[in-house]
């Protein structure tokens, strides 16, 4: 797993580029989505555990897309280092759909304490690091509840986070807040960095950038764009 912490910043290129990329190696190729997913969410694992400290838990925060399932998939890698990892969704289970469906299938079977947002906090514990996986890229206009009282309830916490891609409520191409945005202390972002994370509210809130490779085939990135132009 490929983690580029420097030179990632002319890289940086629209969110819809990126889902084009995602569709042409889904569809066109045939690498499943589940296979992208779980690269990604094996790439923030390693990024969450050098962030928490040894012997804390870690809390993952998820809401009801593919930027959910990346956050599975995490609590379970993370689990399955022997770190104690509690889950927060929007939603109960059975409204996932899809990718995301089956890798809560997964840490549901595996036993992980997962709680449904309820319109209040979760008691308090000493986590070491909360993971932001409630809202991806794909996000457009104002936000609905219950995404702005979970935002309040990350930035209010004192806990580092660790972002998912982007900080959820940042618009992926404007660095705009879309009514409520989540302070990361370090974000992984996938394929390409977006170009909100550098403008607008971007700096601010995602911290330090890491760019992941995911997999996708190298040919599929735009030109001047790809991973070997990174020296890392």
């Amino acid at each position: 797993m490929r983690l580029f912490r420097r030179n990632i910043r002319p890289l940086a290129t629209t969110s819809g580029i990126v889902r084009e990329m995602d569709r042409v190696t889904i569809e066109e190729y045939g690498l499943p989505g589940i296979a992208l997913m779980e690269n990604a969410g094996a790439a923030a694992a390693i990024v969450a555990e050098e962030m928490c400290p040894p012997g804390q838990p870690v809390l993952v925060i998820a809401g009801t897309g593919n930027n959910a399932g990346d956050g599975f998939v995490i609590a379970r890698l993370l689990a399955n280092r022997g770190r104690s990892v509690d889950v927060l969704a929007a939603a109960p289970g059975h409204l996932y759909k899809g990718d995301a469906a089956i890798n809560y299938r997964v840490i549901a079977m595996m036993g992980l304490p997962v709680e449904t947002w309820e319109g209040r906090c979760p008691a308090a514990h000493n986590w070491g690091l909360i993971v932001d996986a409630l809202l991806g890229t794909g996000l457009s206009g104002n936000l609905r509840p219950p995404y702005p009282a979970m935002i309040d309830f990350l930035n209010n916490s004192g806990i580092p986070v660790l972002a998912v891609d982007i900080p959820s409520g940042l618009d992926s191409d404007t660095g705009e807040i879309h009514t409520a945005a989540v302070m990361g202390a370090k974000t992984v972002t996938f394929a390409l960095p977006k170009e909100g994370l550098f403008v607008g509210e971007g700096p601010r809130l995602a911290g330090e950038v890491i760019l992941a490779d995911i997999g996708i085939p190298g040919n599929l990135y735009p030109a001047g764009k790809g991973l070997p132009h990174i020296c890392e």
